[in-house]
């Protein structure tokens, strides 16, 4: 392939292409085991391959920025930035004070392809515990992660789910 040939404008279409791509895998992946073993066994096993995918994304994204472990709530800031979803879904990250980042899912293309086909939202909580926490931890352990609300529970219709990133004070 030749990236060189392309423009900004195509260049910035193949990210968001191949997120989406990506993204599709994982969707048709997840409907085919619910559909043979279940929605409870489709999220434990979703659950172990984001436990391992999120430490590899995580790293990845680490070595492309040169950002170096230990880098606090900065560096999880930038990394959450870059992260597949990043091109694809609408996301905020506010700060309300120096200890705390708190990243909300805007709009999610799982949660909106599902409610445009009239399906039940996602109930994502389970693997976005392990995602979330696993992705903050690699950039720094001492992060601490808590899930602010997410599907299946209720959620504002500002956000689908929303989460706290903590460091210790001191």
């Amino acid at each position: 392939m030749e990236l060189d040939k392309l423009s900004r404008k195509q260049l910035e279409y193949l990210i968001e292409d191949f997120s989406k791509r990506w993204l599709a895998h994982d969707g048709l992946w997840f409907q085919q085991v619910e559909k043979e073993h279940g929605m409870e066994e489709a999220i434990r096993l979703d659950a172990g391959a984001w436990e391992k995918f999120t430490v590899l994304e995580a790293r990845r994204i680490m070595k492309f920025l040169g950002i170096e472990p230990g880098g606090g709530l900065p560096a999880l800031k930038e990394a959450l930035n870059y992260r597949l979803y990043s091109f694809i879904n609408t996301q905020e990250i506010n700060e309300p004070d120096e200890y705390t980042l708190i990243f909300r899912m805007v709009d999610c293309r799982v949660q909106t392809a599902r409610k445009d086909k009239n399906m039940a939202e996602f109930p994502c909580r389970p693997v976005g515990l392990v995602e979330y926490s696993g992705f903050a931890a690699t950039i720094d352990p001492r992060i601490q992660t808590r899930c602010l609300h997410c599907p299946p529970e209720d959620h504002p219709e500002d956000s689908y789910c929303a989460w706290e990133f903590s460091m210790p004070k001191g």
